[in-house]
């Protein structure tokens, strides 16, 4: 098998699936999927002055000296509430009572807080207090002006994204479906989670891992099936799969022993390879190909070694199908120890970040094999152990991939 370079065979995988045509949606149906076009601020925010503090609305030349000894003492002549207009301006020797969020009335250009006041008679308040024009007053536009250019294509639709759109007064956000995902596990050492398992046999996890994978990458996960590794079954249920999804991941069956027969099983239904084989560790025997227009990834079937090759390979497509591409941050780093590898392979190797107190970053390498459940659970990345060199020891510097706050960066259709 002549293996593809990790960085060709993401490019070429691209070519499996196109960004779907964008779709208005409510907005909390969009929670956790991408904008598909630029939003420009629709209004202003606040769009009239306003009173940031309860308290009085008055003309700040009228407070000129003002102090507990000596207030300015004013004819309070409207009460303003948040979402009700003025009754009529202040002119002078008058003030307006006024909350939080009302806006502010013709005339006035102050506000005083309620704490620098006394209520001291029928109709009048003393102010205690002199204040400068402008003083606790929300001008237009404070928080946004309309026109103002505000979230980008690709920008991810969390729920302070959402409040925001709410608040220019939308009911509906352009975003891209999810892409539809069916999964099929293959093998016949599987056994169904809840049924007996011999030694021999293998509860059959992959199915939950690559469902809650595709899923955490935005997709709708429509089947999960089991499949022996026997020709007509294998190809009844991939043609059945792929005509209900827009991407079909397979797990097991990938390699080349006598019971792998995916690949060519679906190169007997008229599938185009992409990719076939990956220099990668774990995940080598990953293909992506198509069948009609479908997106099918085929993947080990060893849990450790299906993760990293989805990673890799399934999510990218899955964050395509949305809109969108993925750009991780990247750190340099040093290895707390050393490790052994193949020259002509990239190594994903499962690790964690250590910060020194002398501003070096280390990484904590997990044990890593394609078998292995537990090499994933809370790493925070991988560390990338690049081809040609076979040997990297104790404290040398490589790349790592960092899985938290990637950023989203749109994709021509």
């Amino acid at each position: 098998m002549s293996l593809t370079p990790l960085p060709t065979a993401r490019k070429a995988a691209l070519d499996a699936l196109r960004p779907a045509p964008p779709e208005p949606v409510p907005l909390l149906e969009a929670l956790g999927r991408f904008l598909a076009r630029d939003v420009v601020a629709s209004r202003s925010l606040p769009g009239c002055p306003v009173s940031a503090m309860d308290g009085y609305a008055v003309r700040a030349e009228e407070t000129s000296g003002a102090n507990r000894d000596r207030p300015a003492r004013l004819r309070v002549v409207d009460a303003i509430y948040a979402g009700h207009l003025p009754s009529r301006p202040v002119r002078p020797g008058e003030a307006s009572r006024i909350f939080t969020g009302a806006p502010l009335p013709e005339g006035a250009n102050a506000v005083v807080r309620q704490e620098a006041t006394v209520v001291s008679g029928e109709g009048l308040v003393d102010i205690c207090v002199a204040v400068p024009p402008g003083k606790d007053i929300r001008p237009v536009g404070e928080d946004l002006l309309a026109g103002t250019p505000l979230l980008r294509a690709g920008q991810r639709l969390e729920a302070s994204v959402l409040g925001l759109l709410a608040s220019l007064g939308d009911t509906h956000v352009l975003v891209r479906p999810p892409p539809r995902v069916a999964v099929l596990a293959t093998g016949d050492e599987l056994v169904p989670p809840g049924s007996p398992a011999l030694p021999h046999q293998v509860y059959e996890s992959n199915l939950v891992l690559v469902g809650a994978m595709a899923r955490e990458a935005g997709a709708r996960v429509v089947a999960l099936e089991r499949a022996r590794d026997e020709d007509q079954e294998l190809r009844a249920a991939l043609e059945r799969l792929a005509g209900g999804a827009d991407v079909l991941v397979t797990t097991g069956g990938a390699s080349v022993g006598d019971k792998d027969r995916v690949k060519r099983v679906l190169a007997g239904l008229g599938a185009t390879f992409l990719v076939d084989g990956v220099a990668m560790k774990p995940g080598k025997p990953v293909a992506v190909a198509r069948l009609g227009t479908t997106a099918v990834v085929v993947l080990p079937g060893t849990p450790g070694a299906a993760t990293v090759a989805f990673d890799q390979l399934a999510r990218p497509l899955l964050l395509r199908h949305q809109g969108v591409t993925e750009e991780r941050q990247r750190l340099r780093v040093r290895l707390d120890e050393g490790r052994d590898k193949q020259a002509g392979l990239t190594y994903l190797i499962s690790a964690s970040l250590e910060f020194r107190e002398d501003g070096q970053v280390w990484t904590r390498l997990r044990q890593q094999g394609g078998g292995h459940m537990l090499q994933n659970i809370g790493a925070e990345g991988y560390a990338v152990l690049p081809p040609g060199r076979a040997d990297f020891a104790s404290g040398d510097t490589v790349d790592f991939e960092r899985f938290d706050h990637p950023r989203h960066l749109p994709v021509e259709p």
